[in-house]
């Protein structure tokens, strides 16, 4: 069955672009004009992910994030007409795993979407092929890569797939410091990075918050100043 993108753009140019590119690649697209038309497909719909304008006439690409992550963990992309980064640190704090800055290259906005599937598709039980990872103990901590669960003290930590990615990845790598610049590659794959990307940082900063972690006094993500983020051994 094909992935089902939801695509939300104002201007019908962008939006019809999009959808066009995306039919290419056999995605099933659900496309709309205005978010409150967009929400009764969120509603009713199964969708595998959603592609998002910020600037939005009746509803904010923010607010419809917001709406999505209440009850979804499908792959978000926010679409901004500029490049600020209030923009982009606000999108990725209500839970979107990736920006695209307009205009765009369309073969990268397959590129992205492709990238946010993948990991989706790993990572999702409903999806994921079976595989023999273990389940990853820590401090309280357990996580089952294979079902995509996380429990923190017995109860569930809600984790969107880069959120879960990256815990992962400290996990794994317990005791190493893991750069910023190693997380966004080993997430993004070949996609350009540059010092200036504070998207790792966002997440970072998201997670703590849902575990209830601080900067200041780590249990679980330390960071390590001008390297990047580690999870100590126990």
């Amino acid at each position: 069955m094909s992935d089902r993108v939801l695509v939300v753009d104002d201007e019908y140019e962008i939006a019809d672009l999009i959808e066009v590119y995306l039919q290419n690649e056999n995605y099933e697209v659900f496309k709309f004009y205005s978010a409150k038309e967009a929400l009764a497909c969120i509603e009713a719909t199964e969708l595998d992910l959603a592609i998002l304008d910020i600037m939005l006439p009746d509803i904010s690409g923010f607010t419809l994030c917001q709406k999505i992550r209440e009850q979804h963990t499908y792959p978000i992309i926010m679409l901004t007409a500029k490049d600020e980064e209030t923009d982009k640190i606000t999108g990725l704090t209500l839970g979107a795993d990736d920006y695209i800055t307009k205009p765009f290259r369309p073969l990268e906005m397959i590129a992205r979407v492709k990238a946010q599937l993948r990991r989706y598709k790993k990572y999702n039980p409903a999806q994921a092929t079976p595989t023999c990872e273990p389940v990853i103990v820590h401090s309280g901590l357990i996580m089952d890569v294979n079902t995509h669960e996380c429990l923190l003290n017995e109860k569930p930590l809600e984790l969107t797939p880069t959120e879960f990615s990256i815990l992962r990845i400290l996990l794994k790598r317990k005791g190493s410091v893991v750069s910023a610049e190693d997380l966004f590659h080993e997430i993004w794959k070949d996609e350009y990075y540059s010092k200036s990307n504070n998207t790792i940082t966002v997440h970072i900063r998201h997670l703590r918050e849902k575990m209830g972690d601080t900067v200041e006094n780590p249990k679980y993500i330390k960071t390590v100043w001008g390297v990047g983020y580690k999870i100590e051994k126990q």
